[in-house]
């Protein structure tokens, strides 16, 4: 679906109604060079490490938060040091083709995991919001399909990456990229001759074994399905109304 101006002001309009108090939980510190310390920080799950339980359990979300995105974390502040930059998270990502492949990778790691711990939730009853999902029907179809696709293309993704559903020219589109790129970096993919495709994220699945394998161990499709049942439909949509508004997302 084109978010058309008419379509825009439609979109807000309802959507603003339920999502006006909506808080994506995340701790700027996390994502902006402290003054003092000039050092990037970890940010605090807005959940506890076992609230996702059973979709993903607590062994899991406690060594992919504590190790995975501090080591991304912890590799960053390294990296920008030894360079001596003072960038915020946003400018890094989005300049990442200015910066060598350390800074590129670890600070995809560390925004990527920041915006994916935003869009997640306790597993509960949790359908799209209508306003979302008319917008879903309209660009792929159906919900039934337009999951379909989102599988498809996390299955599809080779190795580990991340599968994104992104507001690229005011149409939704779901894409993927490899290792810890993500949408909003400006440069070819690691793994293609391809260019990336641009676009503002407002949905992300981590597709890294480390995410899913001590308890999906190989079986990829299987978490995927199960991803449907956390996630935070109505962060997704505020991004969505970030998005059509143009805002930047500064995580």
């Amino acid at each position: 679906m084109n978010l058309d101006l008419a379509n825009r002001r439609a979109f807000i309009k309802q959507a603003s109604m339920a999502t006006a108090a909506v808080s994506l939980g995340l701790n700027l510190k996390a994502n902006i060079i402290d003054d003092t310390a000039k050092k990037f920080t970890l940010p605090p799950l807005p959940f506890a490490y076992n609230a996702l339980e059973p979709i993903i359990d607590e062994k899991t979300m406690f060594i992919h938060h504590t190790k995975h995105h501090q080591a991304y974390v912890d590799n960053l502040n390294k990296a920008i040091a030894t360079a001596g930059i003072t960038s915020s998270l946003q400018d890094l990502v989005t300049n990442a083709a200015n910066h060598n492949t350390t800074i590129r990778n670890n600070a995809g790691g560390h925004w990527n995991h920041s915006f994916f711990w935003s869009i997640l939730q306790p597993p509960t009853e949790n359908p799209i919001p209508a306003s979302l999902l008319a917008i879903i029907n309209s660009t792929f179809g159906s919900e039934e399909k337009f999951k379909t696709l989102f599988k498809t293309t996390a299955l599809q993704t080779f190795g580990s990456g991340w599968t994104w559903l992104i507001v690229a020219n005011q149409k939704l589109k779901i894409t993927s990229t490899p290792n810890q790129d993500n949408p909003l970096m400006e440069l070819q993919s690691t793994q293609s001759k391809a260019a990336i495709e641009n676009g503002k994220p407002i949905l992300a699945l981590d597709i890294w074994e480390h995410a899913y394998y001590l308890k999906y161990q190989n079986d990829r499709s299987a978490y995927v399905d199960a991803f449907w049942n956390i996630i935070k439909w109505t962060a997704v949509e505020e991004l969505l109304m970030a998005a059509s508004r143009g805002n930047d997302q500064r995580y």
